[in-house]
């Protein structure tokens, strides 16, 4: 097997947006623009930004929910964009998706053991005697009970129905499971449960997680690398600390100064200024030139290379990135304070309520 499970190449996908009378595309919305990534083993990769930048739409092109409009998704070493529908389907045990929303993802007509019997069914994954066994078997590996597959989606909480998610998620036995947005309709305490879960999991089962969020407090207690969005191009990639320690972007350093703190600093932060460009027509070389303070006539030009600007991989798509000051990183002077371990130690433990109700 490859260290390599997941390599997406020049990664492209556009939807008409307007059509003439006959047909013919007026107005394309380029949602993905020429994304380069990897996902090793056993690695969570986070891919960050505000909303609109493409995150979901690439979410849903890896798993080939909808087709790229060009470029390459190989999964273990295969190319799966040529796969026919049979070969897609069985591509599809070895990866799967847990959404943002866990009461609209579970069918509210169905009981919890329908639901996870529905996955264990289409895919063959044990036989049919086995499968009522299985279902106990994954609501105790998420912290739930086994007779709750006998309840139904609204007679759970909002962090025991994304627990049930997540074990649908796990019922095919992936080598990959992408989490969009999956604690972002949670409360504080239910989301670092559920954080802590998808921790365990990864670590007991060799998961890879393709983790999107736009909360950065979260992306760093969880990803091993970063990747950062801007209209549909990847501006920012590194090892978690590096992005967060010493950013080389300008956006990036934007959404970190917006990161809200346990312990506010006394000086203020420059933030972001000004509104995303529409994607139907964003403007010309750095997508990013026109809310960038530092941007100069050369970033109108051309699109900036993702290019080396440090150890580990970490890559940065600014031609100014080595002209860049000294960053005073506000995530990283709170990130060991005493009392916001404290607090994280507190929210980690499980919540009585959250594990018997």
């Amino acid at each position: 097997m490859s260290a390599t499970l997941l390599d997406l190449r020049h990664i492209g996908k556009s939807f008409v947006v307007k059509r003439s009378l006959l047909g013919t595309p007026q107005q394309t919305l380029r949602a993905l623009d020429g994304i380069d990534l990897t996902l090793k083993r056993g690695e969570t990769l986070a891919i960050v930004g505000e909303s609109g930048c493409g995150k979901s739409t690439l979410a849903r092109v890896v798993l080939r929910l909808i087709d790229p409009s060009e470029g390459e998704i190989r999964f273990d070493g295969e190319d799966i964009t040529t796969l026919s529908p049979g070969a897609l389907r069985s591509f599809r045990r070895k990866a799967q998706l847990i959404f943002q929303d866990p009461f609209a993802s579970l069918n509210p007509r169905m009981t919890v053991g329908g639901i996870l019997n529905e996955p264990l069914m289409l895919h063959d994954v044990v036989p049919a005697r086995e499968r009522d066994a299985r279902v106990g078997a994954l609501l105790t590996q998420v912290g739930l009970k086994p007779q709750d597959a006998k309840r139904f989606p609204h007679e759970f909480s909002g962090g025991q129905r994304q627990r049930v998610a997540i074990a649908r998620a796990l019922a095919v036995e992936p080598d990959l499971i992408i989490c969009d947005e999956p604690v972002s309709a949670l409360d504080v305490s239910i989301r670092a449960q559920i954080l802590n879960l998808l921790a365990d999991l990864k670590a007991k089962l060799g998961l890879s997680l393709l983790f999107i969020s736009h909360d950065l407090s979260v992306v760093r207690s969880v990803a091993d690398r970063v990747a950062v969005m801007y209209l549909g191009r990847v501006v920012e990639e590194g090892r978690a600390e590096a992005i967060f320690a010493n950013p080389r972007h300008p956006y990036t350093r934007a959404l970190v100064n917006a990161v809200p703190l346990p312990v506010p600093k006394r000086e203020s932060r420059p933030l972001l200024q000004g509104d995303v460009p529409s994607p139907i027509a964003p403007p010309p070389g750095c997508h990013f030139q026109t809310r960038c303070p530092l941007a100069i006539d050369a970033c109108r030009t051309g699109r900036p290379p993702l290019e080396l600007c440090g150890g580990e991989g970490h890559r940065s798509a600014c031609i100014r990135h080595a002209e860049l000051p000294d960053y005073d990183s506000p995530m990283r002077e709170h990130a060991t304070a005493p009392v916001l371990k404290k607090l994280m130690a507190a929210f980690l433990r499980p919540s009585r309520s959250e594990t018997t109700n």
